[in-house]
């Protein structure tokens, strides 16, 4: 019976260890797949953004080739222009001081100065006709000293035309070089923004790469450690399939040996005491004669006293014994020698005590057993208790940390958005600027006029008349020729003064004019109070230059404010993002280190759990032996007496039962 429980025991463990064992391989089986196909999207995903980088860092690298390129053709126009620049000024000058000394009349000096060999080394190098070119040089030569008056007229206005054709084209070098540093700017600005938007996608790619060879790693990590756990399980669970088949085996074996023995003992016993086979004993056996009768009836009350002590030994013992039973089998046979009995009641005493060492033996290794697995299971308790306020501590920390970043991301937006609208108000502020500017000029240049005209009627005397038209070499030849000069296009702007200004087209519909009112008598100048309008004319022109010129002192301090505005914002947008990386890397840091907490705890607790059931299976095993202990080993004790005082009447002894 009682190795019967043992072996259903046994089969209740390999019942239990092998259905965990085949969860436990099952769960590693369905995971390992899945890591593997998060490394191959990882992978693939860092791989996709390494390409991306290397496009982007190749990207930068042209963009700023191309800054440095369109830099040094810049640098080498500008100082083309420079140059061209300076000879023409030099030469436009030279013109100048030539026409001045002609329209003077002072060739002959002028002839003599060092500024006439320049004039003859300007005229070598322009684009004249051959007869100009002749008779400019012979006019310089000083060779007629006649008939001056003509030809230094001819020649003034050979030189004039030459002079305005310089400017010409030093106005058109001027137009072209300040297109060209715009376009320079416009490049340079737009390369700018290129290569900061390559840089922010590099740093946030590489930032991103970096994360994944992190998880990459933590993949790789986690899919060792899950088939590593699932080969130990498998080879665990072909251990524990082998040693539970051995076992079943044994126990099969074990069954079918002690039926087979029962079986053969008791057919034996059948045999021997049946009446045919007492019959033939009878027979075959010498015949007792009176003194055999006295050893045989001697025997006999041995017996029967043995037999009562083996039965009084049943009765005490803590289970049924196969052992007694054969002993008084064979006492009952009378068939069976004395020698042969205490045989086997020394082979079962000592069997009996060989248990009862037994019991010894395990009853102290269930105590140090389970004052082990005891000891375990509080460490492990502790242990989970420990990891429970990293857990807690890492959550808040991860909140925190997603509520900052938050924050700062809202920051950011914020501040894009206020960037923004100051950027829209100081565009605003500047056209303002550019409108007034140009109004306040066209009004002065109005009133100036104004000013003007009214002192040509009033005051002749300050009257400045308006600059002559240049008459085209063209226009002149065809005049000396008896043609007609060609009508002069009348000035346009604000009432044919030629002075432009910002039109508005009014919406207000124009009806038809009133009838005249009465007119005016004969017109008198009244020269005092046009003193006064001029006077209040020069005031206005003085409030202009007075706005004008505060205008321009506002209009540097407000782009110097809003420029600081901007380097400002983009110093604390570069730092919020800054703090948003290093924010994420510690939330990231954070979530592994929860990962971790959870799964140490987890496994933690598997372990508690797989020592409480082993604290329950110790128990399970030891305590009916512990409880019971003492009534065993006393009944025991009582066996062993019981089967000595069998043994020293079967050896003559004489105890009263």
């Amino acid at each position: 019976h009682g190795e019967q429980k043992l072996y259903e025991k046994f089969q209740c463990y390999c019942k239990d260890n092998g259905a965990t064992l085949g969860s436990s391989i099952a769960a590693a089986n369905d995971k390992a797949p899945k890591i593997e196909a998060a490394i191959s999207k990882a992978e693939a995903q860092k791989t996709q953004l390494e390409g991306q980088l290397k496009q982007h860092r190749a990207d930068r690298e042209a963009a700023k080739q191309a800054m440095d390129a369109a830099t040094a053709v810049r640098e080498k126009d500008a100082a083309a222009f420079a140059a061209k620049k300076g000879e023409d000024d030099t030469n436009v000058d030279t013109l100048t001081k030539a026409i001045a000394a002609i329209s003077a009349g002072a060739a002959g000096s002028f002839l003599q100065a060092q500024v006439a060999q320049a004039m003859q080394t300007t005229l070598a190098k322009q684009d004249v006709s051959t007869m100009d070119r002749e008779a400019v040089l012979s006019f310089f030569s000083g060779s007629q000293s006649t008939d001056y008056a003509p030809q230094s007229g001819e020649i003034l206005g050979i030189l004039k035309q030459l002079k305005d054709d310089m400017l010409g084209s030093l106005a058109e070098a001027t137009a072209a070089e300040e297109a060209a540093v715009r376009v320079y700017g416009e490049l340079m600005a737009a390369k700018k923004r290129e290569v900061d938007a390559l840089t922010a996608a590099i740093e946030d790619k590489l930032e991103r790469a970096g994360d994944l060879a992190v998880k990459i790693v933590e993949f790789k990590d986690d899919l060792a450690d899950t088939l590593a756990t699932a080969a130990e399980d498998q080879e665990f669970a072909a251990h524990l399939k082998e040693v539970c088949a051995q076992k079943e085996s044994e126990w099969a074996e074990r069954v079918k040996t002690r039926g087979e023995e029962i079986v053969a003992l008791a057919e034996t016993v059948k045999v021997l005491n049946d009446d045919d086979a007492l019959d033939l004993f009878k027979k075959t056996l010498p015949s007792p004669s009176a003194s055999l009768m006295e050893v045989k009836a001697k025997a006999n009350a041995v017996r029967a006293r043995a037999l009562s002590l083996i039965r009084l030994a049943q009765q005490r013992g803590e289970k049924k014994r196969p052992e007694l039973d054969f002993i008084v089998l064979a006492i009952q046979g009378k068939k069976i020698g004395f020698d042969k009995v205490l045989k086997m009641v020394d082979d079962l005493t000592a069997n009996l005590k060989k248990e009862q060492q037994d019991d010894d033996a395990k009853k102290v290794a269930c105590g140090e057993e389970l004052d082990v697995a005891e000891d375990e299971a509080k460490t492990l308790k502790q242990q989970v208790a420990d990891v429970k306020p990293l857990i807690a501590a890492a959550e808040d920390d991860i909140a925190t940390l997603k509520g900052e970043i938050a924050a700062l991301e809202e920051g950011i937006k914020a501040l894009d958005k206020s960037v923004a609208e100051a950027t829209e108000q100081r565009t605003e502020e500047h056209a303002e600027y550019e409108t007034l500017m140009a109004s306040d000029t066209a009004a002065k240049e109005l009133l100036n006029f104004a000013k003007n005209r009214l002192y040509k009627f009033y005051d002749p005397k300050m009257y400045k008349p308006a600059p002559k038209a240049e008459v085209s070499r063209a226009e002149r030849i065809n005049v000396n020729l008896g043609g007609e000069a060609s009508p002069t296009a009348p000035p346009g702007g604000i009432a044919g003064t030629g002075i432009a200004v910002l039109t508005q087209v009014s919406s207000m519909r124009k009806d038809a004019p009133p009838p005249p009112p009465e007119t005016f008598g004969a017109y008198t100048k009244k020269s005092g109070e046009s003193s006064g309008v001029i006077a209040m004319i020069d005031l206005l022109i003085k409030d202009l230059d007075k706005e004008m010129a505060e205008a321009r002192t506002e209009e540097p301090l407000a782009e110097k404010d809003y420029e600081q505005m901007m380097a400002d914002a983009q110093a604390k947008r570069a730092q919020d993002m800054k703090a948003i990386s290093q924010k994420n890397s510690a939330k990231a840091a954070t979530e592994t280190d929860l990962e971790d907490h959870v799964e140490k705890k987890s496994a933690t607790e598997k372990q508690f759990a797989a020592m409480v059931n082993q604290i329950g299976a110790i128990h399970g095993d030891c305590d009916w032996l512990v409880q019971n202990f003492e009534a065993r080993k006393a009944a025991r004790a009582s066996e062993v007496d019981a089967l000595g005082k069998a043994k020293d009447v079967l050896r003559g002894a004489d105890y009263d039962l």
